[in-house]
């Protein structure tokens, strides 16, 4: 008798625990509150708008590469579908810098350590919930030694500014962080 009780008790609180998550809406082991019926992305093409602001400088291809990494997290990250238009859930927008600064000098008054930083603005718009729509300017940077060229680490330092944009930028529009 007591293992019937117990085994009804362990039915009851999973059955419980599916229904609560199913009212509230669609959650994911990464954090993603994603509205219930939600079921695609858009990410249109975030063209490289760098070179129209002083001190900053067009880098080729980074703009394709930044929507692909976008992509990659969002299809990555959640169960949703990408979709090429009428998304659900909408990003688009520009990059606004690609800049390269000194941070620390020598004693000779040569840079030591530059600095690049990529600044995206980025338009969210969620087709299910309006509310959650925003306009955003999200920034990274990357500390390389000024004895290397941009060229020697553009690769990791791009991988690693997108990795920290993109992840702020799904926080801000699907884990409302």
């Amino acid at each position: 008798m007591a293992q019937k009780i117990k085994k009804h008790s362990s039915f009851l609180t999973l059955l419980i625990s599916l229904l609560t998550l199913q009212a509230c809406g669609i959650y994911s082991f990464t954090g993603a509150s994603i509205p219930a019926g939600t079921e695609t992305f858009q990410v249109n093409f975030f063209e490289n708008n760098a070179g129209n602001r002083p001190g900053s400088i067009v880098e080729p291809g980074l703009d394709q590469d930044f929507t692909l990494a976008l992509q990659d997290i969002l299809i990555n990250q959640t169960n949703l579908n990408l979709a090429s238009s009428n998304g659900d859930l909408v990003f688009e927008g520009e990059i606004v810098e690609y800049a390269i600064t000194p941070m620390s000098a020598t004693a000779q008054n040569t840079a030591a350590q530059n600095r690049l930083t990529i600044t995206i603005n980025v338009r969210y718009f969620n087709v299910k919930n309006e509310e959650d729509n925003y306009e955003k300017r999200f920034s990274f940077f990357y500390d390389f030694p000024a004895e290397q060229q941009l060229y020697d680490i553009k690769d990791i330092a791009h991988n690693d500014i997108f990795d920290r944009i993109t992840q702020d930028i799904f926080n801000a529009s699907l884990a409302k962080w």
